[in-house]
């Protein structure tokens, strides 16, 4: 999984071709420990479809800023450029957050153009 910080995240967040999200966290907090996991495991699985890495708030505090995280773990979803949406706190597992990308990311167009054909 990346990680994230000043140096890298114009380049790797907001110029990407693909969708990203992007864990907002910090090492003292607890919940960022229990979802760490389960983000580890979505970016293997979403890889090729979505980027997905880490901030660190604390090393990084003018971005977490800039983008409105007041409280962690968040998670920002970009596309484009732009923070599309953001999931704050941990919501108990891999399957609200897995809805939340898959509600954010559209799906290919070879899968919606079969889906309009059905």
């Amino acid at each position: 999984m990346k990680h994230f910080d000043g140096q890298t995240f114009e380049a790797n967040v907001l110029n990407a071709k693909e969708p990203v999200v992007v864990d907002f966290y910090a090492d003292w907090c607890g919940p960022c420990h229990m979802m760490a996991p389960v983000v580890e495991q979505l970016a293997g699985e979403y890889a090729g479809k979505v980027t997905v890495g880490k901030l660190d708030v604390d090393v990084n505090q003018e971005i977490a800023i800039r983008y409105g995280v007041m409280g962690i773990p968040t998670l920002g979803l970009f596309r484009e450029g732009k923070l599309v949406d953001r999931l704050v706190g941990y919501p108990g597992g891999k399957a609200p957050i897995k809805a939340w990308i898959d509600r954010n990311v559209p799906a290919p167009v070879a899968v919606r153009s079969a889906a309009k054909e059905a």
